[in-house]
């Protein structure tokens, strides 16, 4: 089921059922680590109000529906650092949160091959619902944690996770990790450096799969609205389709994000 094109929901109330409300989840919220965890793209759910945006399951399961593995991941680094880890519920077919809502491809109605018949055509009202009721609200509980931090004289790194498809338009992606910088952040290069120590420079890309760009939204709302450093990690999905691989993975990125803090004179 599709609520047409959306233009039938014209409000954030409308769109969200009342114990759909609670868009974010936060785990270790108000601890003092000097990490904050973020996950744009962590969950998958899709209001009620647009049924299953006329996509059929199997394209739900898909990588084009959320980042695979990556709310089993940042719960097992929240748990190993001792972090606050907030994340997104909803889907990004639904609105994607590490976009400008103001850009077209923060609804898309194309995904990696995929058409997705809810997002077609939409009206100003209907998109500025999603956005009203999913990405503003969630946006706001990162700075409201940031500004928390800050009024009690705390340092922050912001820790962006996301999970990527091994395979994309028919290219087979050779990275394990990926660490997304726009060049101005001495925690990622340190993390990076640490990571190409570990695994070698191959399997752990520089800005690969995906660059850090204009594209990007959260890091450079958060971190760069407020001069913090940063990483946007990017984890291979078939590292992350299980408990077990998303446990190993924790381990070794809960080690060395630590000591890259370290190398570069942090806490």
């Amino acid at each position: 089921m599709v609520n047409g094109a959306g233009d039938s929901v014209n409000g954030s109330t409308a769109l969200l059922a009342p114990d759909e409300r609670r868009v974010s989840i936060a785990l270790n919220a108000g601890v003092d680590s000097p990490f904050l965890l973020l996950g744009d793209h962590a969950g998958r759910d899709i209001p009620r109000a647009l049924g299953d945006l006329g996509l059929p399951p199997a394209e739900l399961d898909r990588h084009i529906a959320w980042d695979i593995g990556v709310a089993g991941l940042g719960g097992r680094l929240s748990e190993a650092l001792d972090a606050p880890f907030i994340r997104q519920r909803f889907s990004r077919l639904v609105i994607d949160c590490n976009r400008d809502p103001a850009r077209a491809d923060a609804i898309p109605e194309v995904s990696d091959g995929a058409e997705i018949p809810g997002n077609r055509a939409l009206s100003a009202a209907a998109r500025e619902a999603r956005v009203a009721a999913i990405a503003r609200p969630y946006h706001a509980a990162i700075a409201a944690e940031l500004e928390r931090r800050a009024q009690r004289g705390l340092t922050t790194t912001l820790i962006s996770l996301h999970s990527f498809t091994p395979r994309m338009n028919g290219f087979e992606r050779p990275w394990r990790f990926g660490v997304l910088h726009a060049g101005d952040s001495r925690y990622s290069l340190a993390v990076l450096a640490r990571l190409r120590g570990e695994l070698g420079e191959a399997l752990v890309g520089d800005n690969q799969p995906y660059r850090m760009d204009e594209v990007d939204f959260t890091v450079p709302l958060h971190a760069g609205g407020r001069g913090l450093d940063y990483l946007e990690l990017e984890v291979r999905q078939d590292l992350l389709e299980n408990p077990a691989g998303q446990a190993e993975v924790a381990a070794i990125v809960a080690r060395l994000l630590p000591a890259a803090l370290a190398d570069i004179g942090g806490a």
